[in-house]
């Protein structure tokens, strides 16, 4: 008997949302070694890249849901994160996003969330989704405004400190 772990592939105008690759690795490890980490806990050591892909998919197999990795559709190059994610000591699920040195301010991180959104709402038929982010990240607050966010309390994490969770429109308003 085997356990197959299945991550679909989306599809966007500009993105593919894949799962990840070892060729990932290099990029990964260049934004866990940078202050751009700090979001997610790091900056990490670049040569944990491999291990936390593989807690990426892991994920998928323990949750049935996870992040993807945000390639650009016409040369595979990845851009960062994005997806459905829900660790043991969040309130609820969210919608994440981190994007690589390099990929911000080409709308990447806000065509994935959409993306995400999409199927977190068509495909795994949630009825709400948050964002967490922490105070300060004016991009990414930015960004959950453009996708009809709006703040709905604080979370305070034992590690990340508080972050305001940013609830996402529910999918009929969407």
């Amino acid at each position: 008997m085997a356990t197959l772990v299945k991550i679909p592939t989306l599809e966007t105008a500009r993105l593919r949302l894949r799962a990840p690759q070892p060729s990932d690795a290099d990029a990964y490890g260049a934004f866990l070694e940078s202050p751009r980490s700090a979001g997610v806990g790091g900056p990490f050591k670049a040569s944990d890249a491999f291990d936390r892909m593989t807690m990426t998919v892991g994920h998928w197999h323990l949750r049935g849901y996870g992040r993807w990795i945000i390639a650009d559709k016409a040369t595979d190059a990845p851009l960062g994160l994005a997806g459905p994610y829900m660790p043991e000591s969040w309130p609820e699920p969210e919608i994440a996003w981190s994007l690589f040195e390099g990929a911000e301010g080409h709308g990447y991180a806000e065509e994935a969330a959409f993306a995400s959104r999409k199927y977190v709402y068509d495909v795994l038929d949630w009825d709400t989704v948050i964002s967490l982010i922490i105070p300060g990240n004016t991009r990414s607050e930015k960004l959950a405004d453009r996708l009809g966010c709006y703040p709905d309390g604080m979370f305070d994490h034992a590690a990340f400190g508080p972050m305001t969770i940013w609830r996402h429109p529910a999918p009929e308003a969407v």
